[in-house]
């Protein structure tokens, strides 16, 4: 019999334990959420803007390179 309580409040506390953990994301986790996706936009648009950046300095350079050939 002691065994049987011990296998049934083991079962109760896993009931128990798995019940609180919710798919519900509570106010933290959505603010968390929202930060995660904020930096990963501006870690986008830094890249893009640096690739922009990359391309002109190219041109300035093959310009200069060009103008200064004899």
């Amino acid at each position: 019999m002691t065994a049987r309580n011990a296998l049934i409040a083991l079962m109760m506390a896993l009931g128990l334990t798995l019940a609180g953990c919710s798919d519900n994301d509570g106010p933290a986790e959505q603010a968390g959420e929202q930060i995660d996706e904020s930096m990963e936009e501006a870690g986008d648009e830094i890249e893009e803007a640096t690739d922009e950046m990359g391309g002109e300095a190219e041109e300035m350079g093959d310009e200069v390179e060009e103008s200064t050939d004899y």
